[in-house]
């Protein structure tokens, strides 16, 4: 996994211009590689290939290849996983504990879902015979590849978010130019590696594009010939996608931010429920889309859950992301660091308290970690609880009663997520169908599965991955009608 070309038109190259960009190590501050620097030459390439994929091969139409090269991609994952899961740890930041499951190893067995959508799903779905002005009618409803798809995803799960798109719009019948962020290019590279040396798909179908110029994306959200954009990322970068895209009316999917709450009712057990929590929120840094990072509680039990979750936290290890025993490690850049660190000083101004961590960490020399942080005594409306800070930091706010704490929840302009805890299910259940966002847990319930559709309400995106709408996010949808007496 040292190979670090692009994969353009079926060939491993390096940029056009030979320019390159180094990647860094998170935990460490030091370059572990460099990375293919693509300029607009090299991505007009690899969509001019990706186009001419689909518009003359029969990849769009052969399901059974396209299960086959699925099969051959999924196994060559598995055969090369210890070599992937240190890069993964390296230039993501990582726990290594995470690649045991949503990191690495589980996004690969997730590739199973489409091998096994495609020996059952129906592209094809006749309706009802009907007359019309007297004529007997037959109809089809045929659902075909949307065409030539540009993947953008971003740094936080950067293996699991380009298995995701690929391996969906690859089902799909559709061609794909995948382009990460310009943090983990390497988990990108060394998929398309794997894709060109140990598979059958022709060349051009998956195009894997590095660049240090995020201009680049807007490249292929309006490029002509892409006809589909499916971007993981913040909303303010969806929003500039969508803007894009609107030019050639294309199709977009977009996996946006989060500020998910999670809901503890006056029946709850606190002590069964806060370590998972405070174990959530620190989890790779707190740098997921969907964490709860919103905890809502009666408001005369506020005290028990601050001192109950400071103490929780304050013992979750975290450190070395190469340590096993360690469930966070760093944040992905300097960047991100100082602006995490700039939320904990929102916080303070806007009075409030910071009951544990929120200040710059003392315990490494190099990295950009950040202290796991608990914040309360906020309104709901300030910066930190409306806004994704994506670092370590859970803020705690209180609530009278069911309704105000739904009104609470779905406060922010985002709707990705939440979670409801009660000892009165049907009381659970009733707050979570009303909650404004795409998954919910109830009691613990895990909606993290890959038969499961993902995506979010408001302005966290729009579409979904996987469950069957995963498959569907890349189809077009035609109906045929013909006389037949």
């Amino acid at each position: 996994m040292t190979d670090h070309r692009l994969l353009i038109d079926g060939k491993l190259v390096p940029a056009g211009r030979g320019r390159t960009f180094d990647n860094v190590n998170p935990a460490t501050e030091e370059v572990i590689g460099v990375a293919p620097d693509a300029d607009a030459t090299d991505v007009e390439t690899a969509i001019g290939a990706a186009r001419r994929a689909f518009d003359t091969t029969t990849w769009s139409t052969d399901v059974e290849f396209r299960r086959h090269c699925l099969t051959q991609l999924r196994d060559a994952l598995r055969e090369n996983v210890e070599a992937l899961r240190s890069l993964v740890v390296a230039e993501s930041g990582s726990p290594v504990a995470l690649t045991g499951a949503i990191q690495l190893e589980g996004p690969i067995s997730f590739i199973d879902h489409y091998i096994d959508l495609l020996g059952t799903y129906e592209f094809e779905t006749p309706l009802p015979e009907k007359e019309f002005y007297g004529t007997a009618t037959s109809r089809v409803v045929r659902r075909e590849a949307a065409g030539v798809v540009a993947a953008i995803t971003p740094w936080n799960y950067p293996f699991y978010l380009n298995i995701a798109k690929t391996a969906a719009a690859l089902a799909a019948g559709c061609t794909v130019v995948l382009k990460p962020a310009p943090d983990t290019p390497f988990s990108a590279l060394a998929l398309g590696q794997i894709a060109a040396e140990h598979t059958d798909l022709p060349a051009g179908v998956l195009n894997v594009v590095t660049t240090s110029d995020n201009s680049v994306a807007q490249i292929l959200a309006s490029h002509p010939d892409v006809d589909h954009v499916t971007l993981t990322g913040s909303t303010g970068t969806g929003r500039k996608v969508m803007a894009a895209a609107s030019g050639t009316i294309k199709r977009v999917t977009l996996e946006l931010g989060g500020k998910s709450a999670a809901i503890l009712l006056d029946d709850v057990d606190f002590a069964q429920v806060l370590p998972g929590l405070g174990m959530g929120i620190c989890v790779h840094a707190g740098q997921g889309c969907a964490v709860q990072s919103r905890l809502l509680v009666p408001r005369n039990r506020l005290d028990e859950a601050v001192d109950g979750l400071a103490a929780i936290m304050a013992q979750l290890p975290w450190g070395d992301p190469t340590d096993p025993n360690n469930l966070m490690g760093p944040v992905i850049n300097r960047s991100q660091r100082d602006k995490v660190l700039g939320y904990y000083e929102s916080a303070r101004q806007d009075g409030g308290r910071i009951a544990l961590g929120g200040r710059p960490q003392d315990r490494f020399e190099k990295g950009y970690y950040v202290e796991p942080t608990l914040i309360t005594g906020v309104d709901p409306k300030s910066a930190v609880a409306q806004e994704e800070i994506f670092g370590p930091a859970m803020v705690v706010l209180p609530f009278d009663d069911d309704e105000d704490a739904l009104r609470i929840a779905d406060s922010t302009i985002f709707g990705l997520s939440g979670a409801v805890h009660s000892a009165d299910f049907e009381r659970a259940m009733g707050l979570a169908r009303r909650m404004r966002s795409g998954t919910v847990g109830v009691n613990g319930g895990n909606w993290f599965d890959v038969q499961s559709p993902f995506g979010g309400y408001k302005q966290s995106g729009l579409g979904r991955e996987w469950g069957t709408e995963g498959l569907e996010d890349f189809l077009e949808v035609k109906t045929i009608a013909w006389p037949t007496r």
